[in-house]
């Protein structure tokens, strides 16, 4: 994170990070508004995903093929809560 944002606030955006994780995973168990969720869920590992593969490839764990497995687990949350579970837009 330090390479990102810089080493003054690199502590308090990975606690940040951290703490936004488990409310997801919090919200993900709870079923509220699971369409959101899924989007915001696609949206967050995507821009993720683009950032580190753009500003810092060499600290992800499989460099640049990285963003093949992020696009598998985008297509994964899309499959299960928009064609598993169709459901009709509220």
């Amino acid at each position: 994170m330090a390479r990102i944002s810089g080493s003054n606030y690199s502590g308090l955006f990975t606690k940040a990070i951290g703490v936004a994780e488990i409310l997801m995973a919090i919200w993900i168990i709870n079923g509220y508004k699971s369409r959101l969720n899924a989007i915001t869920q696609i949206i967050v590992i995507a821009a993720m995903n683009m950032l580190e593969f753009i500003l810092v490839p060499d600290l992800l764990l499989w460099g640049k093929m990285n963003l093949v497995f992020a696009l598998i687990l985008i297509g994964i949350i899309y499959y299960n809560e928009f064609v598993l579970t169709a459901k009709p837009l509220k």
